[in-house]
């Protein structure tokens, strides 16, 4: 079974948020569907998306699991993010939290080596 997944993050001034988000995903997104839209592909048929829809925005959760949790974030914070939350549960799983302007919360989980 083919499946492509988005997961869409509201923001109320799309041309605002954009720069925040290129530096978040490192590059430029994957493809603009209209003026007020942009899409990044994450995996293989995921993505992540911002979209301007100010009564929504600031209220997003995203998460996705990864094997490479420790350079992923080495590499956000060698372009100016900085993680808002770290969670280190006890099962050795991480979860690295970050919020942009708006407060949508936007993660990576990791699990042990």
């Amino acid at each position: 079974m083919m499946l492509d997944l988005f997961a869409g993050i509201a923001v109320s001034d799309y041309s605002a948020a954009l720069p925040w988000y290129v530096r978040f995903f490192g590059a430029e997104p994957s493809f603009l569907p209209n003026d007020i839209e942009a899409v990044w592909e994450v995996a293989e048929h995921r993505y992540v998306y911002i979209v301007q829809d100010p009564e929504r925005a600031g209220h997003a959760l995203v998460l996705s699991f990864v094997d490479d949790l420790d350079e992923r974030v080495a590499a956000i914070s060698e372009r100016g993010i900085e993680p808002a939350k770290r969670e280190d549960y006890g099962n050795g799983v991480t979860k690295v939290t970050y919020k942009d302007a708006e407060g949508n919360e936007i993660g990576f989980g990791g699990g042990p080596g």
